[in-house]
């Protein structure tokens, strides 16, 4: 594990070509089943993630100037620093653990589904049969013993890499000076500040709106936060039934999760 305080990853763009190893890998890894889909006119499927794709790659494709384009873009739990799933968690099921990861605890999870709302990346979703909600976990599994991520491992050009947050700043950073000497002056990174920073981070091409990713969202994390308070009047009414079940929870679990 880089540094069990500070961990993150590191998608260049410029390196990746859509070969999705990395999603077969994540699949893999997670026991997840394949999902059954139809054409939609592109290379990229599944269309969308949900509880059973936590990985996938997003193909854009268009034209610019007269020349078709088409990049990708990982999609995925971007494992906020001010994470609007955690926030919006009445159980703490959805919690950050070593190194700054979003992960979360089914024996905890009842299903509410806040957090599925609240998250910007649509990344979290309700499996329908388990009753939980479901995501990436940064293969917390695999860095917390010393490994890379499944999808890191499986990467056949280098656009993954692994690393502190701290450094992986700094490389994106650099490959964005290298990237726009190079002729891309539009390049940037992405997840410096998203969400209080993210511990996915992007290097992209192009500006994040032409890959489909939000922006804005520091204040938005605001908003979101804010909305849960009018939402908690509805919650109330789910709380009252699920005190008596929390706190037989915790009997079980012989604690609370602080």
């Amino acid at each position: 594990m880089a540094n069990a305080k500070d961990y993150a990853i590191l998608f260049d763009a410029s390196h990746c070509t859509g070969c999705r190893a990395c999603q077969v890998a994540c699949k893999q890894w997670n026991d997840l089943p394949g999902e059954a889909t139809e054409n939609h006119g592109s290379y990229e499927n599944p269309p969308s993630l949900s509880a059973d794709t936590w990985l996938r790659m997003k193909f854009t494709e268009g034209v610019e100037e007269g020349e078709v384009f088409w990049d990708f873009t990982r999609d995925a739990c971007m494992h906020c620093t001010d994470a609007a799933c955690v926030e919006s968690c009445p159980t703490a099921a959805v919690h950050h653990v070593e190194g700054g990861v979003v992960v979360v605890d089914q024996e905890w999870c009842i299903g509410c589904r806040n957090c599925v709302q609240a998250c910007p990346y649509d990344a979290i979703h309700f499996d329908e049969a388990k009753g939980v909600v479901q995501k990436c976990t940064l293969c917390y599994d695999r860095v917390s013993n010393g490994l890379p991520p499944a999808c890191v491992k499986a990467c056949p050009t280098g656009a993954l890499t692994t690393g502190t947050l701290s450094e992986l700043r700094a490389a994106a950073e650099r490959r964005v000076a290298q990237l726009k000497a190079a002729g891309y002056p539009a390049a940037n990174v992405y997840g410096l500040s998203e969400m209080g920073g993210t511990h996915v981070l992007y290097v992209l091409l192009k500006h994040p709106s032409t890959y489909g990713l939000p922006t804005g969202l520091a204040t938005q994390r605001q908003k979101v936060a804010s909305g849960w308070l009018s939402a908690g009047i509805a919650a109330a009414v789910l709380g009252l039934a699920g005190t008596w079940w929390l706190s037989e929870r915790r009997e079980e679990a012989g604690g609370d999760r602080s």
